[in-house]
């Protein structure tokens, strides 16, 4: 009796183990939302450590698959899901917020642009000891920049757009600097 009972078990502990089958739906479901995380321009400006995330439960996914722990495979299958998913949500926050950084910033420069103009226009009246060529080389990038920053904008290139609005703020800034010293020298 004993030896039938330990051949029950037996019998069912190997139609229970030998029936698991790995999670191959998830497997590649993960695999599909990593790739499209992967493959998303702003997941992968703004959302790259949620996407290092993602490979990291996927490479973990086909570890424990091989080693034919599927439960975990499918566990770690739904993180990477979880993960790339979330990446690519991150990259359209991270998108929108550029968005609206660069516009804010892009509406201000010709103001600032003009504003700089003028103070060098003003040491140039006061005969400041500066360098002008070099200073109206600023001016004329900063339109250009700007315009530049103005034409990524409309592209949808919004980070290109608020890099570029932000070099011309620190040329602008340096070039005010440069004034300020100047007149602070003369006095």
């Amino acid at each position: 009796m004993k030896t039938k009972i330990v051949c029950f078990f037996g019998i069912v502990l190997f139609l229970v183990l030998g029936c698991a089958q790995p999670p191959l739906e998830e497997m590649e479901s993960a695999r599909e939302a990593v790739f499209r995380a992967e493959n998303d321009a702003n997941a992968v400006q703004y959302a790259g450590s949620t996407i290092a995330r993602a490979r990291d439960s996927l490479r973990r996914m086909q570890d424990e698959a091989d080693n034919k722990n599927y439960d975990a495979a499918r566990a770690h299958a739904s993180d990477a899901i979880a993960s790339a998913d979330r990446a690519v949500a991150e990259g359209i926050a991270g998108a929108q917020r550029a968005g609206v950084e660069s516009d804010s910033l892009i509406s201000t420069l010709k103001s600032e642009i003009e504003e700089t103009s003028r103070n060098i226009n003003g040491a140039r009246y006061s005969n400041l000891p500066l360098d002008y060529d070099s200073l109206d080389r600023v001016i004329v990038n900063a339109y250009n920049t700007s315009d530049q920053a103005e034409a990524d904008q409309a592209a949808g290139r919004h980070q290109q757009a608020l890099d570029r609005a932000q070099l011309v703020r620190t040329d602008l800034a340096e070039a005010n600097q440069a004034v300020a010293s100047a007149a602070a020298r003369k006095k």
